[in-house]
């Protein structure tokens, strides 16, 4: 008859793994509350950046909208100036980096940690953008043209004295005039020498 052996002892299930996904649930929760208060810092920042520039907002016309001046969320909150230019926070939190999306890629046009200076840097972009801009319509306004068609055009009406009285005559009633006095002067010629003949007694006797 067999010998009867004690069954091996079944392990308890081992814990571990549910511990290690706790953990990794709050770390990943701390990393969270980090990045959100990291976030939260940067756009402080940008809404301190954000008053020093209402000078140059009040400046500006109430309808021009090719400024934005808006401050935007997202991972890395960014206070617009236009469609192209915008600020961020450096890795260090405390440095305001001036920025240009470009095709060519990312162009740094400042970078301060007082807002002050990048509110300068951002008051000589803004103006000239704004000189770009008025170029650019002044070559397709048409104003330079009309102007240098009317230099080349004759100025006859600023030469020709201005005349006051009758508007002047055809010239087929001066022709008509000059041929009346003509005869007048040969009927009073031929009357003159008519009259001198006769007092001189040269016509024939009738």
């Amino acid at each position: 008859m067999a010998e009867n052996r004690p069954m091996p002892a079944i392990p308890a299930p081992s814990h571990r793994l549910a511990d290690a996904v706790r953990a990794a649930k709050i770390a990943a929760a701390q990393r969270s509350d980090v990045v959100i208060d990291i976030r939260e810092a940067d756009r402080a920042r940008l809404e301190i950046l954000s008053e020093e520039l209402q000078p140059l907002l009040e400046d500006l016309p109430a309808d021009d909208d090719f400024f934005d001046f808006a401050l935007s969320g997202g991972p890395q909150p960014r206070l617009w100036i236009d469609a192209t230019a915008n600020v961020i926070m450096a890795r260090d939190r405390r440095t305001y980096r001036f920025v240009r999306e470009t095709r060519l890629g990312r162009l740094t046009l400042a970078e301060a940690q007082e807002p002050r200076v990048i509110a300068d840097r951002i008051t000589d972009y803004v103006a000239e953008r704004i000189i770009e801009r008025e170029k650019a319509f002044a070559l397709n306004d048409g104003v330079g043209e009309r102007i240098a068609e009317r230099a080349r055009q004759p100025r006859a009406a600023a030469a020709d004295p201005i005349r006051v009285g009758p508007p002047a005559r055809p010239r087929s009633t001066d022709f008509v005039i000059a041929f009346t006095w003509m005869i007048i002067g040969i009927v009073i010629g031929v009357a003159a020498l008519y009259a001198f003949a006769a007092w001189q007694g040269l016509l024939p006797p009738r």
